[in-house]
Formats: structure tokens, C-alpha cells, sequence
């Protein structure tokens, strides 16, 4: 027997408590007989006014997170999906797959992370190169990915780090704003631009610049969840979102 609704798969999902993002960004790219299973970590809205207090911050959410992990899995999901990105990155590429190994090891089941999908996403798409993101984080955190995309072979040509000051201020960054940030980002010297950080609300925006642009707009949550996706075998292509969902 399988489960009437999510008879092809069963995705946990995990992010945290302050995320408002992850949950409808990843509704939307659900397939037929695919459920997703939310699990919250636990974390606090603090208020980051520093390098310190964002790294403080997004340390809880890593020191939490096998509490979510540990919940979704009474569901009993066929694989996770991890919905929060800055501490996926950290560490660099041995760090990340590091952070992974200790969630799939807990869990019983594979995982896609935020990080790794980033850099799968980019190579999917073939010959690209240089790139540009924009982050909600401090700069302290936009070194950590640009050490795990410059790791992954990728060029990083130039950043944005928001610094927004709170978990729940992400969520409320404007489209005008990102639109700002996208001007400067882009480039003839950009392959790529890449988005991190899950509660950023950047699907449809991406979507809208990769036809406008010419060229791959990545969003995170996109990403890790096409990864997840074509991890547990599923190849539907979703219209709508994006190229990658689209396409690959």
C-alpha cells in the first residue's frame, strides 16, 4: 500500500520557525502525488546588528535543526528538504557536505541542501562560469558562499549582502528593492546570478529576469527543491518557475 496522496514521494521539509517563504514557494512546485511535510526549526527573531550576531543566529538554527528533522520523520518521508541556506554554505564544499552527511546520517535518508543544489542548478545549465548573488545576510555570511561557490568552480564577480535585521525582515524585502539589486548584480561579466537565503521571496522575480536578462536568475528555494526532485527520481517538468524547473 502507499499513501493516497503523496503516492510517489513524500518530502520532509524543513526550515525555520521564522520562515514564512519556504512552505508556499515549494506548494507551488509540488507535482502530482508529491506532499510535502513541514517541519519548523525552532529559532528565535533576533535582532542582527553585526557579523557576530548574524553568525549567533544562524548558529541556533544549525543547533536545532535534528529537533525538526527528528519530528517530520514520524511522517515517514522518503527524503528531506532542508529550507534554510546560510548554514548549508559554511565551512565551504567539505563543510556543506559535512552538514548534509550529519542530517542524512540522523535522519536515515537522503536530503538536498540549499548549497549543493545552487551548484547543481549551475551546472545543469552547462558553461557557466562567473556569477553574481544576493543575500539577506550579513557580509561575514556572503563570504561563506562565495568560498563554497568559488570552491565549486564557480567566479564570483560580485555580491549584495541586505542585512536585514531581522529572521522575519527577509520576508518582507521589496520586489523593487530586488529589482535594484539585480541592475547591479548583472553584467556582460556575469554568466549567472544566483539568489541564497529561503526566506528571500524570489521565484517569480527570477523567473521574470531570466527572460529579460537572457540568461540563468537562480532562486534558492527553486533550486532545492528541483534538486530534491530529480534526487528521488521525479523528472516533471514544472512551467511557471523558472527555467530550471522548466527545462531540466
Amino acid at each position: 500500500m502507499v499513501d493516497v496522496l503523496g503516492w510517489r514521494k513524500l518530502l520532509g521539509v524543513i526550515a525555520p520557525s521564522t520562515n514564512t517563504t519556504v512552505q508556499p514557494d515549494m506548494e507551488r512546485m509540488r507535482p502530482e502525488g508529491v506532499t510535502n511535510h513541514f517541519s519548523r526549526i525552532y529559532v528565535e527573531d533576533p535582532l542582527a546588528l553585526s557579523n557576530e550576531d548574524f553568525i549567533a543566529g544562524t548558529t541556533a538554527i544549525a543547533e536545532n535543526t535534528l529537533d525538526a528533522v527528528r519530528s517530520v520523520m514520524t511522517c515517514k518521508p522518503d527524503y528531506l528538504v532542508l529550507g534554510m541556506s546560510a548554514i548549508t554554505f559554511y565551512g565551504g564544499v567539505q563543510g556543506s557536505v559535512d552538514f548534509k552527511r550529519k542530517i542524512e546520517d540522523f535522519a536515515g535518508i537522503g536530503a538536498s541542501t540549499g548549497a549543493e543544489a545552487i551548484a547543481a542548478a549551475l551546472r545543469a545549465y552547462g558553461n557557466i562560469r562567473t556569477v553574481s548573488f544576493v543575500s539577506p545576510y550579513y557580509p561575514v555570511a556572503n563570504a561563506e558562499v562565495r568560498r563554497f561557490l568559488e570552491e565549486s568552480g564557480f567566479s564570483v564577480v560580485r555580491d549584495t549582502p541586505l542585512q536585514c535585521k531581522r529572521w522575519t525582515d527577509i520576508a518582507k524585502v521589496t520586489p523593487d528593492r530586488l529589482r535594484e539589486v539585480i541592475a547591479y548584480l548583472d553584467g556582460d561579466d556575469v554568466d549567472a546570478i544566483v539568489q541564497v537565503g529561503t526566506n528571500l521571496s524570489m521565484v517569480d522575480l527570477a523567473a521574470e529576469y531570466e527572460a529579460k536578462l537572457g540568461k540563468p536568475v537562480i532562486a534558492i528555494n527553486t533550486a532545492t527543491y528541483w534538486h530534491a526532485l530529480r534526487a528521488c527520481g521525479i523528472e516533471d517538468r514544472i512551467d511557471g518557475l523558472g527555467s530550471l524547473l522548466a527545462n531540466y
